[in-house]
């Protein structure tokens, strides 16, 4: 099966910036309450050796250099960066050159309050950044930096129920935010909520509370049957106009689309059909699968959606290194977190989904060659740089290669997130 066009152009300029420069980069998402991005943490790495020298300052270099070069609002979508910092990087000019109203800088929970750091802190808040302090617990030396923070992050695992009692009342009328970190299911969500905590990082939203033996919501099960029919070898036009045509909100993401300036059309469309035809098979593929995301993960965090975009366009890109095959791999990606947006497991899911059974066993998480790119994207996303390093040599691919290829997705994905809301 040929590999479907993307629905964007990624420019060659944005790509030649990227090449060669941008290593290793994750990105974290901090959740407010109503589930949107506050911001997200940068995790960078330099290159194989830093994963293991524990080096901060090299880190923290390496990572404002990423920083300037790629450009700070395409790593977070303009929203603001939270970036650990060495006290090197505080007390020197090093993170100045970062704009201050789009970076946080974490003040990490290993640095002495010396009179140095405190002075370094006050002259960074006076040029407009904000400070947070990273898995904090209150100690009465802590004071002088706490009165200068905008954020409070407290390690939820790590913590005791008693600490972040106590810390509470110690902020209370306080506008610190409060964000509690590793926040890995809705039950972690669900106590940092009661606590008193606005802001969650952790991948509990990816891991909502399965019910046993949930049915699909009969709803998307026309929509599971279109991407059925989009990813055979030939489309059943007469029954995909048929199928489309049941879901307004899905016809009319599918019209905008083919009607946006980004599918450089001549001429407007007003049915399934024309738009089909006049854009070809292949390229109708991806736009259709991209509004069948987007509708499916109505009523979830967007994140979901945007981590979707990224986990499959990297597969998608990634799968040409190393003897995949690109189409089942973008759809293998995407649908990773189809769980998260219907709230079904994957157990349930797979047998409705137009799979190998190769990739079904690869979602249900069988460690075989189809799942090798998913496992990457995981390790990845936890900031793993080792076990990354470990899966890219395991199917010869270098980890710059990987690292090019998550940072070409990166930008598809937020073109293409915007392409459909």
């Amino acid at each position: 099966m040929a590999s479907p066009r993307p629905p964007v152009d990624v420019a060659g300029n944005l790509l030649s910036e990227i090449a060669g420069e941008l290593r290793y980069v994750a990105r974290q998402p901090i959740l407010d309450l109503r589930g949107h991005v506050h911001g997200y943490e940068l995790l960078f790495r330099s290159g194989p050796d830093a994963a293991f020298r524990g080096d901060g300052d090299l880190a923290t270099t390496t990572m404002i250099d990423n920083a300037v070069v790629f450009g700070l609002e395409r790593l977070t979508g303009s929203l603001p960066a939270f970036v650990n910092c060495t006290a090197e990087a505080l007390t020197g000019q090093l993170v100045q050159v970062l704009p201050p109203a789009m970076t946080v800088l974490e003040v990490l929970e290993d640095l002495e309050p010396s009179p140095g750091l405190i002075a370094g802190c006050l002259h960074l808040k006076e040029a407009g950044f904000r400070l947070a302090l990273d898995d904090f617990t209150w100690k009465p030396e802590l004071d002088p930096l706490l009165a200068l923070a905008d954020y409070v992050k407290v390690d939820f695992i790590l913590s005791g129920q008693a600490a972040r009692k106590d810390l509470m009342r110690r902020l209370r009328g306080s506008p610190i935010r409060l964000l509690a970190e590793k926040v890995e299911t809705q039950e972690d969500y669900r106590r940092a909520c009661a606590e008193g905590f606005t802001l969650f990082q952790g991948y509990y939203f990816c891991r909502p509370v399965l019910l046993r033996n949930r049915k699909i919501p009969a709803n998307r099960l026309f929509q599971l049957e279109i991407l059925d029919l989009l990813y055979r070898d030939s489309i059943d036009l007469h029954r995909m106009s048929r199928l489309v045509k049941r879901d307004a909100a899905l016809t009319y993401r599918l019209l905008r689309r083919v009607n946006s300036p980004a599918c450089g059309m001549r001429q407007e469309v007003s049915s399934i059909e024309t738009a089909l035809v006049a854009i070809g098979e292949e390229n109708f593929r991806r736009i259709a699968t991209l509004a069948i995301a987007s509708e499916l993960n109505a009523g979830q965090p967007a994140e979901i959606l945007r981590m979707a975009f990224v986990r499959g366009r990297f597969c998608e890109l990634a799968a040409g290194r190393c003897a995949l095959d690109s189409a089942e791999q973008y759809l293998a990606g995407l649908l990773s977190l189809f769980p998260a947006m219907l709230q079904v497991s994957m157990g349930d899911l797979v047998p409705a989904l137009p799979l190998r059974a190769e990739i079904g066993l690869a979602l249900l998480g069988k460690m075989n060659e189809e799942r090798r790119l998913l496992q990457w994207l995981e390790c990845h996303e936890r900031g793993d740089w080792a076990a990354c390093d470990t899966v890219a040599f395991s199917i010869r691919v270098t980890p710059e290669r990987m690292m090019r290829c998550y940072a070409e997705a990166l930008i598809w994905a937020e073109a293409a997130l915007h392409s459909v809301i």
